[in-house]
């Protein structure tokens, strides 16, 4: 789970920030309507979600962790995302040896423009914020499964859709972003551990040319679902930022809100941002009283919340 942080970029950014959502007339040429996005179904992500939930805990070194790999993989691979690689390391971290996967599956691996759509999949080791059973599993409906479930939904809508969208797109599930202990937040000197690998070997998977954006998926199934956009999203990527925002907004404006969040959020898309990669992340960071504990589980997931999400993930990568 990703730690928020006070921004130190509000001094240079206006906080207030309100989305004006351009007319119809400036942006005909988009045809946006004309993107169909039923086909993106909550039931079928909420259905992945209730799966991951079998292999809990799924943190590095439990069976859960290599269960997930093998479930992630065998779904990719009943959708058209068919160039699929694992990215293996040993990390030795915090006194700890750990075996590490990033799993990264390809649509139209031959158009030279690729855009980065990514979660994690590791979840904490234990609910250490329930009041009452802080030693048992922390199931992570929400942080991690949700993300996961997120992008295996996407792979089966694009799969489905006609006509591929103008970018190639490379999903990635990232492992280790729960740090060394698998504490997330729960750690003083929590870091993830697969981005900034990845991002570190970037010239083996973009030899040529760096992907155009990343942008980076964590609990987004809340039932009460609030989106902001974050202070190094709006750094780092803030017309993209901007744009996926509206989209939703249109979509769903129950779930998108205009005024941005008053902090940073510190997770995957850091060490892309760090590496000059336009990117952003979507997240309800607000998830009390659920959030680690015991009671991360499915009922507090909201098929209109995930569906929310997703297709209006579908229907940016449609954008040129």
């Amino acid at each position: 789970m990703p730690k928020s942080r006070l921004s130190k970029l509000a001094a240079t950014l206006v906080l207030p920030l309100l989305f004006s959502i351009a007319p119809p007339s400036a942006r005909a040429e988009i045809k946006v309507d004309d993107i169909k996005v039923d086909s993106w179904d909550g039931k079928r992500a909420l259905a992945s979600i209730v799966d991951l939930l079998r292999f809990t805990p799924r943190s590095m070194e439990t069976p859960g962790h290599q269960q997930t790999i093998d479930y992630i993989a065998a779904e990719l691979k009943k959708t058209k995302f068919d160039t699929i690689e694992t990215q293996r390391w040993v990390a030795r971290e915090a006194g700890r040896t750990m075996a590490m996967t990033n799993i990264i599956a390809r649509f139209n691996p031959s158009n030279p423009r690729r855009v980065i759509v990514a979660t994690h999949f590791d979840s904490i080791i234990k609910a250490y914020r329930d009041t009452k059973n802080p030693d048992a599993p922390m199931p992570g409906a929400n942080n991690s499964a949700s993300g996961v479930a997120l992008l295996l939904e996407t792979a089966r809508a694009l799969s489905e859709m006609p006509e591929a969208p103008p970018v190639g797109i490379d999903m990635i599930f990232f492992d280790g972003e729960e740090g060394p202990i698998s504490m997330g937040a729960g750690d003083p000197n929590f870091h993830p551990i697969g981005s900034p690998h990845f991002v570190e070997r970037l010239a083996e998977f973009y030899p040529k040319a760096k992907p155009e954006k990343m942008l980076d998926f964590d609990m987004v199934c809340d039932r009460d679902l609030h989106l902001k956009i974050d202070q190094s999203s709006l750094h780092s990527a803030p017309a993209d930022a901007k744009k996926f925002w509206e989209i939703g907004m249109k979509i769903a404006p129950g779930a998108f809100e205009k005024q941005p969040a008053p902090y940073a959020i510190d997770d995957d898309h850091t060490a892309f941002q760090e590496a000059g990669i336009p990117s952003f992340i979507v997240i309800d960071f607000e998830y009390e009283p659920f959030y680690n504990t015991t009671q991360d589980t499915p009922d507090k997931c909201s098929v209109q919340s995930l569906e929310a999400v997703g297709r209006t993930l579908l229907q940016y990568l449609y954008l040129p």
